[in-house]
C-alpha cells in the first residue's frame, strides 16, 4: 500500500481548519509521513474526513430505476458505489427496507443485496472503495422474514437495525387509486392483491411487540446501534429507547428530538432537508434543528451528494462554522453507529479523507482507508497524482 502526504491544504483537525499536511500509511493517518511517501498538493483545498452517512436509501434506484424494472445486483452496487465515492463518502449504511412487500423491498431483493455485497467484497485484489454496510430498515409487520433477519443479524450481515412501522401509513394511502398504483407497480402486483397483503399484514399487528423484542435482544447480542424511525411521539420514543435504540431517526416532532436529546441519544435527519430549506414532507426543516443542538447527525437519505453540500449550506447560514457543520456528517454519524476508527483526522484514525474545492463545493478526491480511491476528472494535474505516483 503506497504512504501518501497531502500537502498546503487546509485540514481539519482538532474543531478547526488550519493550513497543513496529512501523513496516510498503512491505511490509517499517520504522526508523520513515511520516508518515499508519495506528495499530493491540495493547495487551496480543504482536507477533511470522510463522510459516514448513516442512512441512505438511493441504492433503490440503481436495483430498480424504473417501477418493476430490476437491474442485476452487480451492476446496481457498482454503480451505486461510484456514486457514493463521487459524493465524498467513505461509510455508507445502505438503508435497506424489509418488508412484508413484494418486489423492491421484499424478502428476495434483501438475499440478493446481501449476496451481492459478498461478492462485492470478495474483489479480487480486495475492495478499495467505500466501506458498504447494511442498515436493516425492519418493517413491524414483517413476521414471515423474522427468523431470517435475526439469523442475518447473528451472522453478521448487519450493521445498523432500525424498527420501520410504514404499514398503517401505507393502509392509509391505498384509499387513493394514485398511490395504490404507485405502491402496485414498485411491488409487481396488481392492485387488488396488493392491497389484500397490506390488510393481511396489519392483521397480526398483535404480535409486533413480541418480533421487535426479539430483534431488540439479537442486536443486542452482535453489538449492534439500533435506531427508531419516524417517532411521532415522546411515548414512542421511550418505548424504542427501552428496546436499546440509541438513535432517533426522523423524529415527526420538535419535542421528540428534545427528548431524544435530553437522553443523549442522536438525532438524525436528512441532508435533502437542509439542501431544500425544507422537508418534502412538511415536517420540520432540519438546519435550524441542528443549529439549536438538537439534530446531531445528517445523512442522505434518498440523495447522496446532499451530505456534502448541507455541510456548506450550514456553514452559509452564519450559526455553524465548517468544523462544525462537518461534524454532523463525519464524526457524528460514526459515533452514533459505534465506529471509533473514524469521522476524525486523527493519527491512528482509518485514513478516510476527502479532497474538497471549496468554491465548488465538489469533492477533488477521495482516500478510502489510505488507499486513493477515487479522483474528480480535473485532479490528477491540479494535485500532481502522474508525479506523485511515478
Amino acid at each position: 500500500m503506497r504512504d501518501w502526504l497531502i500537502e498546503d491544504g487546509r485540514v481539519l483537525a482538532g474543531g478547526a481548519l488550519r493550513p497543513g499536511t496529512l501523513a496516510l500509511g498503512g491505511g490509517v493517518v499517520r504522526e508523520r509521513p513515511a520516508p518515499g511517501a508519495a506528495r499530493l498538493d491540495a493547495g487551496g483545498l480543504l482536507v477533511l474526513p470522510g463522510i459516514v452517512d448513516i442512512h441512505g436509501d438511493a441504492h433503490e434506484r440503481q436495483f430498480q430505476p424504473r417501477p418493476g424494472i430490476n437491474m442485476p445486483a452487480s451492476l446496481a452496487l457498482r454503480d451505486s458505489a461510484a456514486q457514493i465515492l463521487a459524493a465524498g463518502i467513505t461509510t455508507a449504511f445502505l438503508g435497506v427496507t424489509l418488508s412484508w412487500e413484494p418486489g423492491l423491498r421484499s424478502i428476495q431483493a434483501w438475499r440478493t443485496l446481501l449476496a451481492g455485497l459478498a461478492a462485492l467484497a470478495a474483489t479480487p485484489g480486495g475492495w478499495h472503495g467505500a466501506e458498504l454496510r447494511v442498515h436493516l430498515r425492519f418493517e413491524a409487520d414483517n413476521f414471515a422474514a423474522l427468523d431470517e433477519a435475526v439469523a442475518d443479524i447473528a451472522a453478521g450481515r448487519v450493521h445498523l437495525l432500525a424498527f420501520n412501522d410504514h404499514t398503517p401509513g401505507i393502509l392509509r394511502k391505498l384509499e387513493g387509486e394514485a398511490a395504490a398504483a404507485k405502491y402496485a407497480e414498485r411491488s409487481g402486483v396488481p392492485v387488488a392483491a396488493f392491497r389484500a397483503l397490506a390488510e393481511a399484514a396489519v392483521a397480526r399487528r398483535g404480535d409486533v411487540p413480541a418480533a421487535r423484542r426479539r430483534l431488540a435482544e439479537a442486536a443486542r447480542a452482535a453489538g449492534l446501534p439500533v435506531a427508531s424511525h419516524d417517532d411521532a411521539t415522546i411515548a414512542e420514543r421511550e418505548a424504542f429507547r427501552a428496546l436499546g435504540a440509541g438513535i432517533c431517526e426522523f423524529p415527526m416532532a420538535e419535542a421528540v428530538a428534545e427528548a431524544a436529546r435530553a437522553a443523549g441519544e442522536a438525532v438524525v435527519m436528512g441532508a435533502p432537508n437542509v439542501v431544500r430549506g425544507g422537508s418534502h414532507l412538511g415536517w420540520a426543516s432540519a438546519a435550524p434543528l441542528a443549529e439549536r443542538g438538537l439534530v446531531t447527525v445528517l445523512a442522505s437519505d434518498y440523495v447522496w451528494p446532499s451530505l456534502l453540500e448541507a455541510a456548506f449550506v450550514l456553514e452559509a447560514r452564519g450559526v455553524l462554522d465548517l468544523p462544525a457543520a462537518w461534524a454532523l456528517v463525519s464524526a457524528n454519524p460514526a459515533a452514533a453507529a459505534g465506529l471509533r476508527d473514524r469521522g476524525r483526522l486523527e493519527p491512528g484514525l482509518r485514513g478516510d479523507v476527502v479532497l474538497v474545492d471549496p468554491a465548488r463545493r465538489a469533492p477533488v478526491a477521495v482516500f478510502c482507508a489510505g488507499r486513493l480511491a477515487w479522483l474528480a476528472p480535473e485532479a490528477s494535474a491540479r494535485l500532481g497524482v502522474a508525479a506523485a505516483m511515478a
